[in-house]
């Protein structure tokens, strides 16, 4: 055992100049494709082509038009927007609006289609007009009118007139990724204007275009913060630990171009970056450092047992080549099974960590040692025993106590997972982004002031053509509307009823008793007809009748909601649906927010299945590369248990599962089977090769590759630490799950793998 990889360490040794070379190539022509990378701007990124909840949503954007705004929120600060200064700011912002890059529709009080009837006709016009010229009944009389119309209230001004908000639908043309930048920077000057010109004025800005420009943001932000970060930390961690400027200096160099390559490959490949993606440069300068670690650890170990530094090279090889190599191979797996989530950034995530983390194989075993074989080192020779004695007494108080451990960690494993049950499948996407993220301010005072931003949206068949005008089927859908209504939570449902209803009281004086669904259908599609041809550009109701009028739009506005209700919410609606309503009516919610309400759920089903394949592949090579079926499965142990005690743990304490620690299990796999390879390979040396005892192999490990493992755990638990403080929920809560697995499972591999290992190998001395 070891003849290959001594030869191949005095192989490295001896061609040092030409891997140096090689390895210079290699890092220039892949870290070039860098410059291909892009940034994805699309809160839909999260969602496959094949998720069904999109094919709905664009189904019906199809039919109707596509539901991407920016919302202006408009607070005059005292309290009142009927006034006239306030009004001519919202007919002032109204028409400027129609000037951003791509709107193609701009609704607000202002504007609103206020119908009356004069005579025999029907007057459409807006509800304000020359807001400075307006007298005190005028404005008592928009008032009146605004807190009375079931389609303002609660979606464009609030119910007690404080707030208001101006609704500009942008339609981008899809041609490039800059448009939503295009929009959100013109949005911005636009509102920075405002601002300054109506300083008694509070002006939020919020929508789904600047969702989009927040996801972007967020990519960027972390990558311009974290990476720097991570690099500073592990620059002191490394620096402390290996206690050589040339180590640290060339284990720096290998991380950094180990981060470059998988930055380059995913340029090469089109993969365009998400704030999801964007943590890939984090982990991988995370993963990257341990091989390192270990190989010049050993390396100064044989150093200062008095080996020369070319020796102690060869001898580093090859006793971690075995183990380095088994660690990035079982890391890239449990990256590479991420192709399995439902979520493409988790997908491109995956691919861009495992590319990283084997190049960073590559440069660990060639380019490192190849390094310090030409760089002066240094190494003060030690004749006694090298290893802090702190190891050594912790490994003879494991083997002391190995029995009160054991039950104690079983029983501590069996209540945490219980924890499990506890967990909830939750997903917020407001929530995604904390507070120092505008977009998250806005939409915060927006839900608590004046509407919701989850929506669900329904497309209401009538069964033929020109049906929408059938009374009964209006009727029925008013019951579904008045249903919703009455929902908690619901704080506007828009539906073509509304518009129905006011025109049939308009066209018979203006008599309340005639606020309803007109009973002939003659009647119905006359006064629609007769609406439609008075609406002015832009306006018109595309956006809620497809074009045969066979089927109309129906948005469902809630707030305050967790993805749990969403669901629920919808499954109640889709039962009403089957008991009351004709087949033809029958209509699945969609939109954004009932996408994310599913994709956590969805996305564990399928990592499931990857974690189960991870796991079958990690422990057939194990298996193979040990030549051991009994060490292999007992490998199993401290592998699987820190995931599911981490679940515990986070079901116990945090209690909701949403998108990013949906992909915990297969993410981690990979990573803490590297502790248990290195300790099991070095446990498995000393029986082999220095024919020791169960408990002196554990001593042996503890002693050879104890400090190693801890500095390692370290350094990855502060690299998934910094990722925790991303201000994108998916990033902080993905760097959380996983620290608190590093350190599940460093006591695992510390307290419980060697008492299993002296249990199954035999009597313990």
């Amino acid at each position: 055992m070891g003849k290959f990889e001594l030869l191949f360490g005095h192989w490295v040794v001896k061609k040092r100049w030409w891997i140096i070379l090689a390895s210079l190539i290699i890092v220039g022509s892949t870290a070039s494709g860098g410059r291909y990378l892009s940034f994805v701007n699309d809160s839909r990124v999260y969602f496959s082509k094949e998720n069904p909840q999109l094919q709905a949503l664009e189904a019906l954007e199809n039919t109707y038009s596509k539901n991407e705004n920016v919302l202006f929120v408009l607070a005059p600060k005292d309290g009142n927007v009927f006034t006239r200064e306030t009004l001519a700011i919202i007919e002032e912002l109204t028409e400027a609006a129609w000037q951003i890059p791509y709107s193609s529709r701009v609704d607000s009080l202002t504007n609103f289609q206020h119908t009356r009837a004069e005579d025999d006709d029907l007057l459409v016009e807006n509800l304000v007009r020359n807001a400075k010229t307006l007298s005190e009944a005028q404005l008592q009389k928009i008032k009146r009118i605004a807190l009375s119309e079931p389609l303002l209230v609660n979606r464009q001004i609030s119910a007690r007139g404080h707030v208001t908000g101006i609704n500009v639908n942008i339609l981008k043309p899809g041609k490039s990724m800059d448009e939503v930048r295009e929009v959100t920077d013109y949005v911005g000057r636009l509102a920075d204007d405002v601002r300054q010109r109506y300083p008694d004025l509070d002006l939020y800005v919020s929508g789904g275009v600047i969702i989009d420009h927040a996801f972007e943001q967020a990519s960027k932000r972390d990558m311009s913060t974290l990476v720097p970060a991570m690099y500073g930390v592990l620059l002191i961690i490394m620096g402390l630990a290996l206690r050589s400027v040339t180590g640290t200096l060339v284990t720096f160099l290998i991380i950094a171009i180990s981060m470059f390559t998988g930055l380059g490959l995913a340029g090469w490949l089109g993969i365009a970056l998400t704030p999801a993606s964007a943590n890939a440069p984090t982990i991988i300068l995370t993963l990257a450092v341990a091989d390192s670690i270990h190989l010049l650890i050993s390396m100064f170990q044989q150093m200062r047992q008095g080996q020369s530094k070319f020796a102690a090279i060869a001898e580093s090889l090859r006793i971690n080549l075995q183990p380095v190599f088994l660690t990035s191979i079982t890391t890239a797996i449990g990256f590479l099974t991420m192709n399995f989530s439902d979520a493409p950034p988790f997908r491109d995530l995956g691919n861009i960590v495992a590319m990283g983390v084997m190049a960073a194989l590559l440069y660990s075993v060639f380019l490192l040692p190849a390094l310090m074989a030409v760089l002066p080192v240094r190494v003060k020779q030690q004749i006694e025993q090298d290893e802090p004695r702190y190891i050594d007494r912790f490994a003879e108080y494991v083997i002391r106590r190995r029995t009160i451990l054991f039950w104690a960690i079983l029983f501590t494993f069996i209540v945490l997972a219980g924890g499990i049950s506890q967990i909830k499948l939750n997903d917020d996407f407001i929530k995604y982004f904390d507070q120092s993220y505008a977009f998250r301010r806005a939409t915060d005072f927006t839900e608590e002031n004046l509407t919701g931003f989850n929506i669900i949206e329904y497309s209401l068949e009538a069964g033929e053509a020109g049906g929408i005008n059938n009374p009964a089927y209006l009727s029925k859908v008013e019951e579904f509307v008045n249903w919703y209504k009455a929902q908690p939570n619901v704080v506007h449902v828009n539906a073509i009823t509304e518009i129905i209803k006011r025109l049939n009281k308009n066209m018979h004086g203006d008599d309340q008793n005639f606020y309803r669904i007109p009973e002939e259908r003659e009647l119905a599609a006359q006064y629609l007809l007769l609406y439609e041809m008075s609406l002015p550009f832009g306006l018109d109701l595309n956006d809620q009748i497809n074009v045969d009028k066979s089927a109309t739009r129906m948005t469902v506005t809630l707030k305050n909601v967790s993805a749990v209700d969403i669901r629920a919410m919808d499954e109640q609606a889709r039962g009403w649906l089957a008991d009351n309503a004709p087949a033809s009516m029958f209509s699945y919610g969609s939109g954004l927010s009932i996408m994310f309400a599913h994709i956590s759920k969805r996305n564990i089903e399928s990592m499931l299945g990857a974690s189960i394949l991870a796991l079958v592949l990690i422990s057939a090579i194990l298996v193979l590369a040990l030549r051991s079926v009994k060490l292999g499965l007992v490998s199993l142990v401290p592998n699987l248990t820190p995931a599911i005690m981490a679940l515990g743990i986070w079901g116990i304490t945090v209690g909701e599962v949403g998108l990013p620690v949906s992909v915990l299990i297969a993410m981690t796999l990979g990573i803490v089977v590297d502790d248990t390879v290195h300790f099991i390979s070095k446990y498995q040396r000393a029986r082999q090769e220095h024919q020791m005892g169960p408990a002196d192999a554990v001593r042996y490990s503890f002693h050879t590759v104890g400090s190693a493992l801890f500095i390692t755990t370290l350094i990855l638990v502060a690299g998934f630490a910094i990722l925790s403080f991303s201000g994108f929920k998916v990033n902080a809560d993905m760097g959380a799950m996983t620290v608190l697995t590093l350190l599940i499972a460093l006591a695992m591999d510390f307290l419980f793998l060697p008492i299993i290992l002296m249990k199954v190998e035999g009597e313990i001395r």
